[in-house]
């Protein structure tokens, strides 16, 4: 497929500083106030994506809104309050973060369950759209972070000669799910499944 899955945090510390005597009464220590929850999602940081042999992963910023184009096999179901971030290495490697927040958790459970869905049938659906296409994929299990994440692998052949393959996974936190994607050329053998996989326990942990 000549598109591989284009497929391209932010800690905050609070310190609070001594107060000033005040008419010759000595000064009060005050101590260093805790560091305030997150109240949005964070993403990966590139150095948090599988090890590429050659490169150093690049990042691009979190980007409100739908990314464009669309991914493929999730793509049609992200609504217009996703959020993304694009990744690159110096080669053929790319990936990519999408993140929506939900208005419940039972709306995320179940939006995170279509994208199960999709996943499940996009080969399928690939080679219907497009006869020139051969695609198979694998299911690489449930990952026990959260309130879990699954992973998925694709691969993709066209009759000019290209190959690829790409790794998805769904993960969800409360009401917040998010998708993470790998890709690059070539097939099943080149798919870095655990490094990915552990990338995805970090992409839900670290949501919240």
């Amino acid at each position: 497929m000549g598109e591989t899955m284009q497929i391209r945090t932010r800690g905050i510390r609070t310190t609070v500083a001594a107060l000033a005597a005040v008419a010759g009464v000595a000064a009060a220590a005050v101590p260093a106030a805790a560091a305030p929850a997150f109240d949005t999602p964070r993403f990966l940081e590139p150095a948090e994506l599988p090890p590429h042999p050659s490169s150093p992963w690049y990042a691009g910023p979190v980007t409100a809104g739908q990314p464009d184009p669309l991914p493929m096999c999730v793509g049609d179901a992200l609504p217009s309050i996703t959020s993304h971030r694009e990744y690159w290495t110096e080669f053929d490697t790319n990936a990519q973060q999408l993140t929506v927040e939900g208005r419940s958790a039972q709306w995320a459970k179940d939006f995170a369950a279509l994208l199960r869905k999709d996943l499940a049938g996009c080969a399928k659906k690939l080679m219907e759209q497009d006869p020139d296409i051969t695609a198979t994929q694998k299911y690489y299990g449930r990952l026990n972070v959260e309130e879990g994440a699954d992973v998925y692998g694709i691969h993709t052949a066209s009759a000019w000669g290209s190959s690829d393959i790409g790794l998805f996974s769904v993960g969800r936190d409360g009401a917040t799910v998010t998708v993470v994607r790998w890709g690059q050329m070539g097939t099943f053998q080149h798919a870095r499944v655990a490094d990915f996989k552990a990338t995805t326990v970090t992409a839900v942990n670290k949501l919240y």
